[in-house]
């Protein structure tokens, strides 16, 4: 699955914005408040939407203000999302709209659609059109029709005009397009790495998945020995290749439902504990760990995973998130490391920059100039570092 192009309106940094032909890795560079955090917060939103409702989710992202704080300042209208994505390359774009709008300080859902395009020409094919608590769903699986009139709509009303039509109908395998699009909104990951969440002792549970800040790091560690024998010892070699001396790493459970995390040093007859580990180690672990993941995620954002590495893993780490992409997740990163930078391709690249107080995106390869640079062999972070990303500073 692979989004393809996201447009925002009025959503806080963002007055109108899109990008579109998003790669499979995709690095995101721009100066603080520019809205790194905030693109990613997109579908942090929709998640939450999915699971509760728009008021519940614009609460969470603005604060009390809700539909106020998050709409874009000096702003009228909706807040408007539009995602457009493939379940594979052979299949049709899908894109999904959200509206939402506001009457007497309470949000609701003007208008949400979602629709296929068939082909090239002609008007999209829509499977779900809502507004207002009120639409349609197409009920017949898409691969088996030729034309428009095949549709089979079951007309359906909301109990309330505040939840995406998606919540309810994605339950139900009778509605295919919009399971494709929970499940892409239910398993995306946002990773915010914090060495202090894993270092820690854990109580002793299970976890297959390694959380946003990193606080259940030995249960998934604990996990993967377990049940993907194969996929801990590749994580254990590519650790031992990028920090000398670790030979092994288990997750130990104590007598009082403890967690440890330890590591082997060849040098030393005994294994110390996560607390006496450095950053870099912890973190390098982590993120093999969510990389090497046996069910990675459909979309996995990453806020500056440069942060305690040393500046020369970050090349090879960039590989392993590009391996990650192309092996089924999609990957975003937002970082501010020209030495992360130098590993990207011109296509990965996109930059934020403001212009009268909105944030706009700029593709790297639609800059003559720096694409020129790049086909003489130049390398993307120095080109940040020496000024050529117009409107930002490295």
């Amino acid at each position: 699955m692979k989004i393809e192009s996201i447009r925002l309106k009025n959503f806080k940094a963002f007055r109108d914005m899109e990008m579109t032909n998003i790669p499979h890795f995709t690095v995101i560079v721009g100066a603080n408040g520019t809205g790194k955090s905030t693109l990613f917060s997109v579908f942090g939103f929709l998640k939450n939407a999915l699971s509760g409702n728009v008021n519940s989710a614009l609460q969470k992202l603005g604060g009390s203000r809700g539909f106020f704080e998050v709409r874009s300042r000096n702003a009228d209208g909706p807040i408007e999302i539009e995602i457009k994505f493939r379940e594979s390359p052979e299949k049709p774009l899908i894109t999904y709209f959200l509206s939402i709008n506001e009457e007497k300080g309470r949000a609701f859902v003007e208008r949400e659609i979602l629709k296929y395009r068939r082909g090239s020409h002609g008007k999209p094919w829509h499977f779900l059109d809502f507004s207002n608590g009120v639409g349609t769903a197409v009920t017949n699986e898409f691969d088996e029709m030729m034309n428009v009139e095949e549709l089979q709509k079951e007309e359906q009303k909301l109990k309330s005009n505040d939840i995406l039509a998606v919540k309810g109908l994605a339950q139900f395998e009778r509605f295919p397009a919009v399971v494709t699009l929970g499940n892409l909104i239910e398993n995306w990951h946002l990773s915010d790495f914090h060495i202090s969440r894993a270092r820690p002792e854990q109580e002793a549970g299970y976890a297959e998945h390694l959380s946003t800040e990193g606080e259940n790091l030995s249960l998934v560690i604990q996990y993967l020995y377990s049940h993907h024998p194969e996929t801990f010892q590749k994580i254990l070699a590519l650790l031992g290749m990028r920090v000398p001396g670790i030979t092994r790493v288990e997750s130990k459970t104590t007598e009082e439902g403890r967690v440890l995390l330890k590591f082997q040093d060849g040098s030393f007859e005994d294994p110390f504990l996560a607390r006496y580990v450095s950053d870099g180690t912890i973190k390098m672990l982590a993120y093999l760990v969510l990389l090497y993941d046996p069910s990675p995620h459909p979309l996995l954002c990453v806020e500056e995973p440069e942060n305690q590495l040393y500046p020369k893993l970050l090349m090879e780490l960039a590989e392993e998130f590009r391996g990650y992409a192309f092996r089924g997740g999609q990957v975003l990163v937002a970082t501010h490391s020209p030495d992360f930078l130098n590993a990207t391709r011109i296509e990965e690249v996109f930059w934020l920059r403001k212009q009268d107080g909105y944030t706009t995106v700029v593709r790297a390869e639609d800059d003559p100039q720096i694409a020129a640079y790049m086909s003489d062999g130049d390398q993307m972070g120095y080109l940040w570092k020496q000024g050529f990303f117009d409107g930002i500073d490295p």
